[in-house]
């Protein structure tokens, strides 16, 4: 999983294909190397230190649940 701090009100992009560079937020890699999948964009509700998923198998997207 990545460490993250998110911040109140920012707009995130997750990467759910697992291509992207930038991991673990979407770069758009997805276009091209996974076109049917698409980031799971989500607004912070509060600042907040969170384990985003880096496995891309969590029942709790974008965050992790210990899947891996």
């Amino acid at each position: 999983p990545f460490a993250v701090e998110l911040k109140a009100g920012q707009k995130y992009g997750w990467c759910a294909c697992g291509h992207s560079r930038r991991q673990p937020f979407c770069d758009g890699a997805h276009k091209k190397a996974a076109p049917g999948i698409s980031p799971l964009r989500f607004v912070a509700e509060e600042d907040k230190m969170v384990w985003l998923c880096g496995c891309k198998q969590t029942r709790t997207p974008p965050y992790c649940d210990g899947t891996h």
